[in-house]
């Protein structure tokens, strides 16, 4: 019998994940309403208005982002479960919930920017990128995909474990289980 695993959420690390977002916020913000004390030093192309539009950018997207790390600070989930069924994932903003191990074909470590993620490898992708409600997540699915050939990735950003860890256990697991069930 296989006994679940389960790994909550750090929110310590959500909340530092959050004030790091913030920073971001007010940092787009100030490019974006003061751009002439950027063009000194700090941008290769002094544009005020270049300097201001990626200010705007900034807070845009670092705004969307700290709205869904901050939704994760209130969230009583489990930030991953891995059972008998599969994988469920509730550690990040493209997370979808249950990953069937009949569906999985394959794991890896995938590293961008110095920031390493599990990459799970689906026999059928679109149907997971189906099951995302949020509009901005699925576009982020989409993207994993067509980037790195898989919608669903994990990262031990908000977990109260390190990628080592996280991967171990779901390497062990998925040699336990998702090879088990195409047998």
């Amino acid at each position: 019998m296989n006994e679940n695993i389960e790994i909550p959420l750090s929110k310590n690390k959500i909340l530092l994940l959050f004030l790091g977002a913030i920073t971001f916020v007010l940092l787009g913000f100030w490019l974006a309403i003061d751009p002439e004390n950027f063009k000194v030093s700090v941008f290769r192309y002094r544009s005020p208005e270049l300097i201001r539009v990626v200010g705007i950018i900034g807070v845009a997207l670092f705004g969307i982002f700290s709205f869904f790390i901050f939704k994760k600070v209130f969230d009583k989930k489990f930030g991953l479960i891995i059972d008998k069924n599969g994988i469920t994932d509730n550690s990040n903003a493209t997370s979808i919930g249950l990953v069937k191990w009949t569906d999985i074909i394959g794991i890896r470590v995938l590293e961008v920017v110095n920031q390493k993620f599990v990459m799970i490898d689906v026999s059928n992708p679109e149907h997971y990128i189906g099951l995302k409600k949020n509009g901005i997540g699925k576009m982020a699915m989409k993207a994993n995909y067509n980037k790195y050939g898989s919608p669903i990735s994990i990262t031990a950003n908000s977990l109260k474990a390190d990628f080592k860890e996280v991967w171990e256990i779901i390497e062990k697991q998925y040699e336990k289980n998702a090879l088990q069930h195409r047998i």
